[in-house]
């Protein structure tokens, strides 16, 4: 499976199509030939195991992967060099009117003419030789596509059951058929079906009902990954239902249905299924579906019941449904719950399946294994002691439970049970796991394996997954003008909604962290093979390295691995193993031990030894105490320029810690991520990188010229100044930046003229914006700075804005609400620093407004019209020291803090009775300090 579970038509397809344009071949007459083949190898994979001769087969899939990413490497070599000639134009066109000038004065520019050509000679000989390697590297591919569909195509894949059950399987139910009857024993199950029969008899009145429509039924979902017992906890549900309806208890329902759904069902088949399930009878022979439907909605009206059915694809099979009385509910088990609320169900309603806990599980185990054997006490015990084991490597799966136990309840003895217990369980667990795999996206899959190179249950970020993602190339996207990032998030969210990535992990309250069940890590690292490995030298906890607990790494590293992962930090570890592995494409560490320092000359052997790098990443753990912190500067090293592939470069350092740029950082043409944690004050050699998408450091970025870069999407902070290269208009075309972003030294704009250029307003992607106006620089007259910051109108999807140190006279139109296109949907706003005297501004433009802070202002009074805001929930005064009293406040606040204001105005905000403690007598939550 490990080979074969990577393969995947639409990265073939898309190799052979860009290589098409440098080697002038037709595309579509290659792919016409290659591509059945490639799709009858796909459909193998699902029989992999009852194929003969496995070994043969998987070793033509690694070579095709191997041949696969040799020619991909190739390939990002030619459009290298294609990205240089494309800048040495630029620049060399950017430049002839500096040596025209140098003509005129008698200056000749034969030498600089001279190093172009040689250069631009050198680029055609490069590319050349590339070329001829490319169309090598093709003719192998093809040669081992057609040489595993011979092989295939030899055998009698008739005579295999799995292959035609799987092609059967696709096509129809994808799983078993099931039944209202739950199983003899449910373990574990009882607190959530308490949860969602409490549901099915809500009155219509507790529960949040459908906006569009009102419709006699209302939907609750049962979600998560296949064999994880959503079918019996729906059994069980229908079973305590229909068991109330025959003993009349109060408020019971009027029919229970269960509805078995196939993947490729027909309207009239569920229709039939449906008025048998209500009938008991069996459906007459009706071809027209208009009759059907009739039948159906007869034998519901004014009945209130209970449907349960799998995931739906057709609304149309819902359309019946409105005949039957308020009150009845829909059942739906799904794998996702992006599903269930296309159905309708809403959030409240969508019931992820829990996993069991460790006691649970093993009575689930036993129940499988045991249950009815006739066996003595003594042998029993000794069965449930070796139970106890086999159940921690089944990683608490209710499937894994059944086809596991349901396997040792045939051979009820020790000396059996041991064997099992001692070895490799996930072979036997992986069917339904394989399944819901197999129903991925292709380019989801790989994302998928990829996770395999992280440790068990460690916390992924949802950015940094996807970034991650997007620089391995694991992505395309067919839509021009689609930003690749999305559809990487697309695709994460397939994995979260299908449950292959779970909510959970990281620090507490973050919702951006998520993990992979145990047991589909397992799957995970079977598909991905030996593409990844991780070395998990060492533990850690709350960031500080334990003493005593490390241990030396003595493992070996397969020597195709292209994916790695180093816990910790370790020069000797690097310098012996990671150098020999001359095909890795990611090297990520995740650590850095306090009081270890990162060798310059370990990092300049990376950059020289491991040329096929993508993603490089030193220290990319977010914990205290992990980052990169001696030595207190460090210069990176011009032979930075020899990973002409990297798209990922995180050298994340501590605050600090100062990095050096080499000048050869701008030949990174492929680069897209640098990420250097809480370093300040860089200072980019040029802005030649046009591919970079993200900048992350902690302030201060120094980027001349950044409005090259019009792929940034990532740029936390803007520094304006007097220089040539740092003007405001630089913003003019990034256009795609999102995010936060903070602008500095805004009083060295000159003029309202200026401050258009920086076309804020087109930056729709922004949700957070900081405009800072001092910051020590020069300002202009109070009339000009008025007209810089009304030209400086961001873009109307910003949810945070915070304005510092502004001195104009009066406030804009788009802030006091006389100006259409603000950002009207805004959620937070901070004032900082501003100095007019006199009443705040009203904030009219604001309605949705939810906090709102004042900082170090000189107002007497808070916004007139603050009484309006009927959507603010907190106000925050800091430091105001001329306001005395406040206005009427909404009554939607629910926080109120006061900090370091006048002593007058904040006691008597607490003296009960007074007029200024009234205005805030309704807010339950308030805060002080002087």
């Amino acid at each position: 499976m490990k080979a074969v579970g990577w393969i995947a038509s639409p990265i073939i397809c898309d190799l052979f199509k860009k290589c098409s344009t440098y080697l002038s071949f037709d595309a579509s007459e290659k792919l016409q030939q290659l591509g059945p083949k490639v799709l009858l190898l796909e459909r193998v994979m699902e029989a992999f195991e009852q194929i003969p001769d496995k070994p043969r087969l998987e070793r033509l899939f690694q070579d095709l992967k191997s041949s696969f990413y040799e020619a991909e490497d190739i390939l990002d070599d030619v459009e290298y060099h294609c990205l240089e000639k494309k800048i040495q134009d630029c620049t060399f066109k950017s430049d002839s009117g500096a040596l025209r000038h140098k003509r005129l004065r008698g200056d000749s520019p034969r030498k600089n003419l001279i190093v172009y050509s040689y250069e631009h000679l050198f680029f055609l000989q490069e590319t050349g030789m590339q070329k001829k390697q490319l169309k090598d590297s093709l003719e192998r591919i093809e040669n081992i596509i057609n040489n595993a569909y011979t092989f295939v195509e030899n055998l009698n894949l008739s005579t295999i059951s799995n292959f035609n059950e799987a092609q059967a399987d696709l096509a129809n139910s994808r799983g078993a058929v099931t039944t209202s009857y739950p199983p003899t024993v449910v373990i574990g199950r009882d607190k959530d079906c308490d949860k969602i029969i409490e549901m099915l008899h809500e009155k219509e009145g507790e529960v949040q009902t459908n906006t569009n429509s009102r419709l006699c039924y209302s939907i609750i979902g049962i979600h998560g990954i296949g064999g994880s017992g959503k079918s019996t906890l729906a059994q069980l549900v229908c079973a305590r239902e229909k068991k109330d309806m025959q003993e009349k208890r109060g408020g019971h329902l009027d029919l229970v249905m269960w509805v078995h759904v196939s993947q490729s069902f027909s309207v009239c088949d569920i229709f039939k299924e449906i008025f048998e399930a209500a009938t008991g009878n069996q459906c007459p022979q009706l071809n027209n579906l208009n009759t059907l439907q009739d039948k159906v909605e007869e034998e519901l009206r004014g009945k209130r019941f209970l449907l349960r059915q799998k995931q739906l694809e057709l609304r149309q099979i819902l359309f019946p449904m409105k005949a039957g009385e308020e009150g009845s509910k829909i059942l739906v088990t799904s794998r996702t719950k992006d599903a269930l609320l296309v159905l309708g169900a809403t959030e409240p309603r969508c019931i992820p399946i829990c996993d069991l806990d460790d006691d649970l599980f093993l009575n689930l185990l036993m129940n499988y294994a045991l249950e009815g054997a006739i066996i003595d006490d003594h042998d029993r015990r000794r069965l449930e002691a070796i139970g106890a084991n086999i159940a921690k490597k089944l990683k608490r799966s209710p499937l894994a439970a059944r086809i596991v136990g349901g396997r040792l309840r045939r051979r009820p003895n020790a000396e059996f049970w041991t064997t099992v217990k001692n070895g490799k369980l996930i072979n036997e667990t992986m069917g339904a796991l394989w399944w819901s795999y197999l129903h991925l996206d292709q380019q989801a899959r790989r994302c998928f394996s990829y996770c395999s190179i992280f440790p068990r249950r460690h916390p992924m970020c949802r950015t940094e997954l996807v970034n991650l993602w997007v620089a391995e190339g694991f992505v395309r996207s067919t839509n021009e003008g689609e930003e690749i990032e999305d559809v990487c998030r697309e695709y994460f969210d397939e994995l979260v909604s299908t449950s292959f990535l779970q909510p959970g992990g990281g620090d507490l309250g973050s919702g951006d962290n998520y993990l992979v069940h145990d047991l589909l890590h397992d799957l995970a690292e079977m598909v991905a093979g030996s593409d990844c490995f991780r070395i998990e030298n060492g533990c850690r906890e709350s960031g500080f390295f334990r003493e005593g607990e490390r241990k030396s790494w003595t493992g070996d590293v397969p020597r195709d691995v292209r994916h790695l992962f180093v816990q910790n930090y370790d020069g000797e570890l690097i310098t012996d193993k990671i150098l020999e592995l001359e095909n890795l494409r990611t090297l990520i560490i995740y650590a850095i031990d306090q009081g270890t320092s990162v060798e310059e000359k370990i990092i300049e052997s990376i950059f020289k030894r491991l040329p096929r790098l993508r993603v490089l990443a030193i220290a990319l753990s977010k914990k205290f105490g992990s980052l990169i912190a001696e030595p207190a500067i460090f210069s990176a090293l011009e032979s930075i320029s020899q990973i002409k592939h990297l798209r990922y470069l995180a050298f994340r350092t501590d605050i600090l810690c100062r990095i050096i740029l080499p000048s050869t950082l701008t030949k990174l043409y492929h680069i897209q991520l640098l990420d250097f944690g809480q370093c300040q004050n860089l200072e980019f050699p040029s802005a030649d990188l046009i591919n970079l998408r993200h900048v992350f450091c902690l302030a201060g970025v120094k980027f001349c010229n950044v409005g090259r870069l019009i792929s940034l999407q990532t740029l936390r902070d803007f520094i304006v100044t007097k220089e040539q290269g740092y003007e405001i208009k630089q913003l003019r075309d990034l256009n795609k930046l999102r995010g936060k972003l903070w602008i500095h030294g805004l009083g060295n704009v000159k003029s309202k003229e200026e401050a258009l250029e920086a076309n804020l307003a087109a930056k729709e992607w922004l949700t957070e914006l900081t405009l800072c106006f001092d910051d020590g620089y020069a300002t202009y007259s109070q009339e000009v700075e008025a007209e810089i910051l009304e030209a400086l109108c961001p873009p109307m999807g910003l949810e945070r804005l915070e304005v510092w140190y502004y001195n104009g006279l009066g406030c804009p139109n788009w802030i006091v609400g006389k100006h259409n296109g603000g950002p009207e949907n805004l959620q937070e706003l901070e004032f900082s620093a501003w100095s007019q005297l006199g009443p705040a501004p009203e904030l009219g433009a604001f309605p949705h407004l939810r906090l709102l802070t004042i900082w170090d202002c000189h107002w007497s009074t808070l916004p007139g019209n603050i009484e309006q805001l009927t959507s603010l929930k907190r106000l925050v005064i800091y430091k105001c020291l001329n306001i005395r009293c406040l206005p009427t406040l909404p009554q939607s606040i629910d926080e109120f803090k006061l900090i370091e204001c006048n002593k007058e105005f904040m006691e008597s905000c607490r003296t009960k009775g007074d007029p200024n403690w009234q205005k805030i007598e309704h807010i339950p939550l308030k805060k002080w300090r002087i």
